[in-house]
């Protein structure tokens, strides 16, 4: 898919984050651009600025983990621009701390979001791709699902969003097998971010109430918490650079999309360690003071 102009993006997360930058791109190309995000009020701003690029917008505030919320998105993206040619699943939130520690609303939480958003996002938007590339030979598709480099290898202290991303790069590797069989107009990449600046670690904000616990946080979960906000916040790749790289991918039909090549040496391990049938390696291994410290911090009664 190499032809952008007048096509359709549809964006969720689309207020902040890798969302906006690749509503930026988008625009720039001179796509029509629907913008869905949970943020009311950044969600304004952000379609006023992209509007004042020259395209057309369409900003749909909805909770991506509602079904109901999600179709009535693709109606409204399909009555106003037709079938888009582009869906960037990407809203997510964080989530951390000993994974039976996570309360079923945490649960309920980050896999509505991070997993289920995703599903709704390809089960509502593939079918009418699908349809517009059978009445048209020379119409292009693309899918780009967010998950994580926490979905290629099982990082202590964070399962409930290990567990997430972990589905969201099966979902995709799944979707892009199923799509070769029945299409070669429609193609499909899953982002495999690491540590990027963006306001995943202050997720908690846009937390539903209905799924709040009462109950103070752990103090594994504070420890992820706040691990997890250094990390985010002291990265050097910027969120421009990975919209970038999500053109590129789509451009070259670029399945896996990496911000960080050189954190791959740890999904090599761990698939070595399925191949060979070892215990799971130490993720500390490279740096043994992390993994001493989180291991004393967590161990003080």
């Amino acid at each position: 898919m190499n032809n952008f102009k007048g096509g359709t993006a549809v964006i969720t997360g689309a207020a902040s984050g890798f969302g906006l930058e690749v509503s930026r791109i988008a625009a720039g190309l001179g796509m029509n651009v629907v913008m869905a995000d949970v943020q009311q009020e950044a969600l304004t701003k952000a379609a006023a600025e992209i509007s004042a690029l020259g395209v057309q917008v369409l900003p749909y505030r909805l909770d991506i983990s509602k079904a109901a919320e999600v179709e009535a998105l693709g109606a409204a993206t399909f009555a106003k621009f037709g079938a888009p040619n582009f869906v960037f699943n990407n809203a997510g939130v964080g989530g951390g701390g000993l994974i039976w520690e996570s309360s079923l609303k945490d649960w309920d939480w980050v896999l509505g979001v991070n997993l289920m958003g995703v599903v709704h996002g390809v089960r509502v938007f593939t079918p009418m791709m699908l349809e517009a590339a059978k009445k048209d030979p020379s119409w292009r598709g693309h899918i780009t699902n967010t998950a994580s480099m926490a979905g290629l290898v099982a990082a202590p202290n964070m399962g409930v969003y290990t567990v997430s991303k972990h589905a969201v790069v099966a979902l995709s590797e799944t979707l892009y097998q199923d799509l070769s069989l029945v299409t070669d107009q429609v193609h499909a990449s899953v982002l495999c971010p690491y540590f990027v600046p963006t306001g995943i670690a202050d997720s908690a904000r846009n937390r539903p109430a209905e799924l709040s616990d009462n109950a103070p946080m752990t103090k594994s979960q504070l420890i992820g918490r706040a691990m997890a906000s250094k990390a985010v916040t002291s990265g050097k790749v910027t969120a421009t650079t990975i919209a970038e790289s999500v053109f590129e991918a789509i451009r070259n039909e670029t399945f896996y999309i990496y911000s960080h090549p050189q954190a791959l040496a740890g999904v090599q391990v761990r698939l070595d360690d399925v191949l060979h049938g070892r215990n799971p390696s130490d993720p500390f291994v490279a740096r043994p003071e992390k993994g001493e410290e989180l291991r004393k911090a967590l161990r003080e009664a």
